[in-house]
């Protein structure tokens, strides 16, 4: 009877025994649950931080674009630290060489959506896509909606996106990027900047039926007179055609980098072109999206200075120069 009453009492325990050690397995597999439960919820949160969110107006984009702007952004983040501002500059300005040029990219729908396209360039679009990206460069950013961004700031007066704050003409481009902190006017000393010209600018006013966003909507062509006719009579400082074959001088006032724009004697106008002053050791250059046959209809750096394309076209009477900072 003793012995039965000990395996009883034995089993009992090791009944216990193995429902304590269940216990303890059971809130160790929830501990683990939990922890994983946590971690999820870290995981998910660090990816709803750095999720890539884009503007509802932006228009649709290539993936190529946005696999091309990320790739820059970490291309010039492994780099930069080695890089001097102006050579930032040309590296990301010569990642888009050979792209074709394509006018008129900003115009394709009937309300103004923020396009984003780097595999057709003009001149303004080329420009702007450097600065926006050599701004987010070097402000540490490397994400798409970082680009995105910085170009709306750039393209819009106040970085407000609608059509008529659109920065059509290159004195508004200046002036208000100048404002927002993004880029600096170069004009002084005098030589070079000895020239004066004296704004008339109402060639979209004047030309709305060229424009199809402007063509059926006297409201914008309206409103896009006032901006000109508030800008007309302004004076602004350039460098004339004349001086540019000084290159000693011209190497102490234009630096690798700085955005020129021809000045046109074209009624109406204030500037015709943009580039990317880039100093080789036979003179100044332009790179830029050109609409020449000649240089393919592509972002090019051609071999002729710039002072041989100006002397070659006589409506071209100087540049103004600005500085991204």
């Amino acid at each position: 009877m003793m012995k039965q009453k000990y395996s009883i009492i034995g089993l009992l325990l090791i009944a216990l025994t193995a429902c304590g050690a269940k216990t303890i397995e059971n809130k160790h597999k929830q501990q683990v649950v939990v922890a994983e439960k946590i971690e999820d919820s870290s995981v998910s949160a660090e990816h709803h931080a750095n999720k890539d969110i884009l503007p509802a107006y932006i228009d649709s984009y290539s993936k190529a674009d946005s696999t091309l702007v990320c790739g820059i952004l970490q291309d010039m983040a492994a780099q930069r630290h080695r890089l001097s501002h102006e050579e930032l500059i040309l590296t990301i300005a010569r990642k888009f060489i050979g792209v074709p040029y394509v006018a008129h990219t900003l115009d394709k729908n009937d309300e103004e959506r923020l396009v984003v396209n780097l595999h057709g360039l003009d001149c303004t679009t080329y420009v702007e896509a450097v600065t926006a990206l050599t701004l987010c460069a070097e402000r540490g950013k490397h994400k798409f909606s970082d680009y995105v961004h910085q170009l709306e700031l750039i393209r819009y007066r106040g970085g407000k996106m609608s059509y008529v704050n659109r920065l059509h003409y290159f004195h508004w481009w200046l002036e208000d990027n100048v404002r927002m902190g993004f880029v600096k006017e170069i004009n002084m000393p005098n030589p070079p900047f000895t020239a004066v010209q004296t704004l008339k600018i109402n060639y979209m006013s004047l030309n709305a039926k060229a424009y199809d966003m402007l063509k059926n909507n006297p409201r914008r062509v309206a409103e896009l007179k006032k901006l000109e006719d508030a800008s007309n009579g302004t004076k602004v400082r350039y460098i004339p055609t004349a001086l540019l074959n000084n290159n000693n001088e011209l190497r102490e006032v234009i630096h690798d980098g700085d955005i020129i724009a021809i000045v046109t004697n074209k009624r109406e106008l204030d500037t015709t072109h943009l580039g990317f002053a880039v100093w080789h050791d036979d003179g100044l250059h332009l790179m830029n999206a050109s609409s020449l046959k000649k240089n393919g209809n592509r972002v090019v750096e051609p071999t002729e200075t710039f002072y041989q394309y100006m002397t070659s076209r006589p409506s071209n009477i100087g540049i103004r120069v600005a500085r991204i900072k």
